[in-house]
């Protein structure tokens, strides 16, 4: 079988994604299959490149690579690939959807609001935002359908929010604005075998800086990793359990990664869930695949085959 890995793209997660292409290449090349790198910048070019593979591994961040307009391309062309369909990709990259749908079906996810493409603050202010200091939190600020934290920021002060706003509207006029959950961050990567969802150990990322930033995501060495980690049977329950539930909200399959914030009572919030997540060296899930005595390889094997057979059933 020939696997074409996709990569690159022109979002503002081009450098991430060129280097997850390069690991799963890597890693893929110890399998008995035969890789195609297939570096991309435009989604056009990815028509010329459909007889070139016969299944297509996606390690495309952002933009119409993970938006669902890659996936609606490659199910039109009756194309196998990795990861969910087009409705759940779309939903996930659009933190304003998705987080409609994790309140619509009971998953807990922090307070907050959109400002729509157009909508201004006046006086650099928010009653909404204003609500959200007043219950004695901070408010992060971010992009509506970005990831790998471009654009984010972390907002202590009224005063400060008008900066982060156009801050974050450089990547997307669409911008979300929400309540920061004191407590720990944590990860869950979530695996289908037979459409049966398995939640791999839980990661914890205690970033240097104490804000998990571009930056402390893909310098080595900027952030710490407790893999598993340290939480109760309770807890580790109850943030596995919460995070099939955001996968399953959006409807997506084969795999994803569940970022959450678990607070000082032990509740976890679902900030959001990455249908097409990083795949570098310094990447949560193989980090979390390893913790379950899983190598790389073995990993996109079962991606792979998952997705195969998602297609026949």
């Amino acid at each position: 079988m020939r696997i074409g890995v996709l990569f690159g793209g022109d979002s503002p997660e081009r450098e991430v994604s060129l280097r997850s292409g390069a690991a799963v290449c890597a890693a893929l090349g110890e399998l008995p299959w035969k890789v195609c790198p297939l570096e991309v910048r435009e989604a056009g070019e990815v028509l010329s490149l459909l007889d070139e593979a016969d299944f297509f591994f996606v390690a495309l961040h952002g933009g119409w690579g993970e938006d669902g307009r890659l996936q609606a391309l490659l199910e039109m062309a009756g194309k196998a690939y990795s990861g969910s369909g087009p409705e759940a990709c779309f939903c996930a990259m659009d933190k304003e959807v998705s987080k409609a749908l994790f309140r619509e079906r009971g998953v807990a996810t922090p307070p907050g609001f959109t400002l729509g493409e157009g909508e201004r603050l006046e006086g650099g202010k928010d009653p909404r935002a204003d609500a959200l200091f007043r219950l004695g939190t901070r408010v992060v600020v971010k992009p509506a359908r970005c990831g790998s934290t471009v654009g984010v920021s972390v907002v202590d002060a009224p005063c400060d929010l008008a900066r982060a706003v156009a801050d974050a509207r450089r990547f997307d006029e669409k911008v979300i604005v929400e309540g920061f959950i004191e407590g720990r961050e944590l990860t869950a990567t979530l695996l289908e075998e037979e459409g049966e969802v398995r939640a791999l150990p839980v990661v914890e990322i205690l970033p240097a800086s104490g804000f998990y930033s571009y930056e402390a995501k893909y310098t080595a060495g900027a952030s710490r990793y407790e893999t598993p980690a340290a939480l109760s049977a309770e807890e580790e329950a109850d943030v596995s359990a919460a995070a099939r539930a955001a996968h399953r909200a959006l409807d997506c399959r084969v795999y994803s990664r569940v970022d959450l914030r678990l607070d000082g009572k032990g509740r976890p919030f679902v900030l959001e869930v990455n249908t097409a997540p990083g795949m570098t060296a310094t990447s949560l899930v193989p980090k979390a695949a390893r913790a379950a005595g899983m190598a790389f390889s073995e990993l996109l094997r079962r991606i792979v085959e998952e997705a195969r057979s998602c297609r026949r059933r």
